[in-house]
């Protein structure tokens, strides 16, 4: 997995970047699954899709559609407990550098 520094670090070694609008378009919208994809699950979670871990929280909610309705420390506490990481915030940075890592070719 690619942690800020090293996608850094992995930028500036490649010879030939992409343009970023032929990554990604300016207001287009990542679905939720493809940056917390099954590599990046498996390898970090103890969950296959991003949808079996919301399911499996400590709340009503059963997909990623219905992630506003975890209270906030409650799925940090999650997060911790069943992903290599401490609390949302270092995940949801881990997930969005390994999907740039895998648009960029950095992987």
């Amino acid at each position: 997995m690619a942690r800020q520094s090293d996608l850094e670090e992995a930028a500036e070694a490649a010879d030939d970047l992409p343009d970023p609008r032929d990554v990604i378009g300016k207001d287009e919208e990542v679905p939720l699954g493809e940056i917390f994809d099954g590599t990046f699950m498996t390898e970090n979670t103890d969950f296959d899709t991003f949808d079996e871990m919301v399911a499996a929280s400590p709340s009503e909610a059963t997909s990623a559609d219905e992630l506003g309705r975890i209270p906030r420390g409650e799925w940090d506490e999650f997060i911790a407990e069943t992903t290599d990481f401490e609390d949302e915030e270092e995940f949801v940075f881990a997930a969005r550098d390994h999907w740039v890592a895998k648009k960029l070719g950095l992987n």
